[in-house]
């Protein structure tokens, strides 16, 4: 009989701790929930956005660490997910917050998704309801 597993978070390598910090409190609109330092040296940053059970751990390591790697852009991540009510709300308000875009807002079957990238390219999914886009004016 396999073990009983849950999720507990996500862990993500950072380029730039404070800047990661900033996108994904300021961006996304996570907390802090809990930063410390490894033994090893490296530090580490829980962030939870409201209403979620899910954590994502930031993780940075100094070059001089034994944990430390050449950082390569999201080859290790494929994404993390975001349910959003409205994507195309969702999708402008964050993109004027400075997040960069990897695939605008389109519709599958019942739902909206949407790609961003955060500082480091990882990519960030938004998935959603899909509102209608506003009727112009004539």
């Amino acid at each position: 009989m396999p073990a009983i597993m849950h999720l507990t978070y996500t862990g993500i390598r950072v380029t730039d701790l404070n800047r990661s910090i900033r996108f994904y409190t300021k961006v996304m609109g996570m907390r802090v929930t809990l930063r410390g330092t490894m033994r090893h040296g490296g530090k580490y940053v829980h962030l939870k956005s409201p209403r979620s059970a899910q954590v994502l751990e930031l993780n940075w390591y100094p070059r001089t660490n034994k944990f430390y790697t050449p950082y390569r852009k999201g080859e290790e991540l494929d994404h993390l997910a975001f349910w959003v009510k409205d994507v195309r709300e969702a999708f402008e308000e964050l993109t004027a917050k400075g997040a960069k875009v990897a695939v605008a807002p389109w519709q599958e079957g019942r739902y909206g998704l949407a790609y961003l990238k955060d500082p480091d390219g990882i990519w960030i999914e938004l998935l959603g309801l899909m509102k209608k886009k506003p009727r112009r004016s004539t």
